[in-house]
Order: structure tokens, then sequence, then C-alpha cells
């Protein structure tokens, strides 16, 4: 049974699609990929941040982002936030928005 892609709203589907061409192709790519062989593609494309909470990690000529998400039962990925990665250190806000979607997503039993 393959994986499932979900997003944790259509506005975060419409971002991370808005992303630069080269960072959108490597994210297909992999996106491909996590339905074929699970969330877990291991480094350098995934990695674990927190308790339940990953990021997909993006490079290409245009630069650097990362997609947090975490996975649910029954086989979903849920992607919770997007951002094209501008210092060394992920900011703060973005993670704290992360891991506030991943609560809220963890909480509904849809």
């Amino acid at each position: 049974m393959a994986w499932n892609i979900e997003y944790y709203s259509p506005e975060l589907e419409q971002e991370v699609l808005g992303i630069p061409e080269g960072l959108l192709a490597r994210y297909l790519h992999l996106t491909e990929l996590m339905i074929e062989f699970g969330s877990n593609l291991g480094m350098p494309h995934t990695k674990a941040i927190d308790k339940g909470l990953f990021e997909l990690r993006l490079k290409s000529k245009e630069g650097i982002a990362r997609v947090f998400y975490c996975t649910k039962v029954g086989k979903r990925i849920v992607m919770l936030h997007v951002f094209v990665k501008k210092t060394q250190k992920t900011p703060k806000k973005d993670l704290k928005l992360a891991i506030q979607r991943m609560k809220e997503v963890s909480n509904d039993e849809s």
C-alpha cells in the first residue's frame, strides 16, 4: 500500500507549489519516493527534528528549502510548513509554527 501525502491547508499546498522551480522539482521527486517507500528517506533527504516532527530537505541552485511534516496512522504524511532558508539555523518562528500545526493535526481525528 502506497503512502498518501496531505497538506495542513490548501494555502500551504499553494505555498509549496510556489517555491522556486529547482526546489519544487526536488520536492516533487522526493515526495514521489516518500509515496513509494515511506516518510523516512534518511539523510540527506529527511531528518527527524522533534517528537514526531520531520523535515524534508530540499536543495537546488536557487537555494535551500525545508518542508516540515508529520505522519499519521494509515500511511499518511501531512505537510505542515514550508520555508526557504536564508541562514544556517532554522528560524524559531518556523519551527514553532510547524510544532503548533503538528499538535492540531494530531488532535484532529479525521
